[in-house]
């Protein structure tokens, strides 16, 4: 068995910023905060990491009170902005994720910074979400790492027995080479999000791919 644990912005999908979109917006209803925001990094980060610097940049008391009337809009808001926003699926994702979803010795989950309903709701968006049992998401985590030892867990609760070498890791950033270190496991980078395949290749994951159309060489290390 080998656990395939995917990111999903810039490696499933080109959301069009959408996420950020929503989230601005977000703070926009609730809060009236509309002053462009600066200098506040997405990539790699969890949706609780980036939602924490939108409360500090505009100066926002972090109460659950807020923090919640904050989620609700974002999570109300996220289809329209899905819709509204030019994505798509990545090159290649489509027909390599239900090869492998056909497969009895693959097992497929996520490891994304997204909130869970916000991954959800993205997948569900671009048909991809009936493929993936299981994950680790960004609601409560601040580093990513912590992410991908919830989503070590919730694997092990579909299977008991799996060992770190089985699992591989799917990401975008250098983030997600380094969340994937942080668990035992391998690391598929693919230069299809922010980062270039040169600034990948610093973070020495053990394969790097411009996309996921010519998979052949990773599908024959499975």
């Amino acid at each position: 068995m080998r656990v395939l644990l995917f990111d999903i912005d810039g490696t499933l999908i080109d959301a069009g910023g959408a996420g950020q979109a929503a989230m601005e917006k977000a703070v926009a209803i609730e809060f009236g905060e509309t002053r462009p925001v600066k200098n506040i990094p997405a990539a790699g980060r969890t949706d609780r990491a980036i939602g924490r610097d939108l409360f500090e940049y505009y100066s926002i008391p972090a109460t659950d009170e807020n923090w919640n009337r904050y989620l609700d809009t974002y999570f109300s808001l996220l289809p329209e902005s899905l819709h509204s926003k030019p994505g798509s699926v990545l090159p290649g994702v489509q027909p390599l994720i239900h090869g492998l979803s056909q497969r009895d010795d693959i097992f497929l989950g996520l490891l994304t910074g997204n909130f869970a309903r916000g991954a959800h709701l993205k997948l569900r968006h671009y048909g991809l979400h009936h493929h993936f049992r299981t994950g680790g998401y960004g609601d409560w985590h601040l580093h990513r790492d912590d992410v991908a030892r919830d989503a070590l867990k919730s694997v092990r609760e579909h299977l008991p027995d799996v060992q770190s070498e089985q699992i591989w890791v799917i990401g975008d950033t250098p983030a997600d080479v380094q969340c994937g270190r942080a668990i035992g496991a391998k690391v598929l980078a693919v230069a299809t999000g922010i980062f270039s395949a040169d600034q990948l290749a610093p973070h020495r994951p053990d394969l790097l791919l411009d996309d996921l159309t010519d998979v052949a060489e990773w599908l024959g290390q499975l």
